[in-house]
C-alpha cells in the first residue's frame, strides 16, 4: 500500500527561489509549480516539463522525476521538508548534473494543466 503524502505536504506549491538557477527564468514556461498529491503528480520550471513520483519520509516529501529540460530527457530527484514559515524547502537534482535548493509557497492547482514533457523528435517536428 501507499503511503499518503501527510496534509501538510500535500497539494501544489509555486516554486519561489533556487539557490543555483537565475530566479527570473523560473517561470519561462508558466508559474514555477511543483505538486505532491501521491497521484499524477507534475514539476514546471525554467524549460522543465517532468512527471513527479513522490512518497511520504520520516522528516518529509522525497521524490524522483522524469522529463525533459527544453527537448532533452532527463531526470532526477528530490526532497523537501516543511520550514517553520509553512514554505516548502528542498533541493531538486538532475541525474549526472546540477542540484540546487529551492524556496516553494502554497498554490492552487493551476486552471489550464501542466504541459506534458516533450519528446526529443519534437524539436526536430518545430523546425520543419
Amino acid at each position: 500500500m501507499q503511503e499518503l503524502i501527510p496534509s501538510e505536504y500535500r497539494g501544489w506549491w509555486r516554486i519561489v527561489e533556487t539557490s543555483q538557477w537565475v530566479n527570473d527564468g523560473l517561470d519561462d514556461l508558466g508559474p514555477a509549480l511543483i505538486s505532491l498529491t501521491g497521484t499524477g503528480d507534475r514539476l514546471r520550471m525554467h524549460t522543465l516539463l517532468a512527471y513527479v513520483d513522490c512518497k511520504a519520509t520520516k522528516s518529509g516529501v522525497s521524490f524522483t522525476w522524469e522529463g525533459a529540460w527544453e527537448f532533452d530527457q532527463t531526470s532526477g530527484s528530490g526532497r523537501v521538508t516543511l520550514g517553520k514559515d509553512g514554505r516548502l524547502r528542498g533541493v531538486i537534482r538532475i541525474k549526472d548534473g546540477d542540484a540546487s535548493r529551492f524556496i516553494a509557497e502554497r498554490s492552487v492547482e493551476p486552471d489550464e494543466p501542466i504541459q506534458q514533457p516533450p519528446s526529443y523528435r519534437d524539436k526536430w517536428r518545430k523546425r520543419w
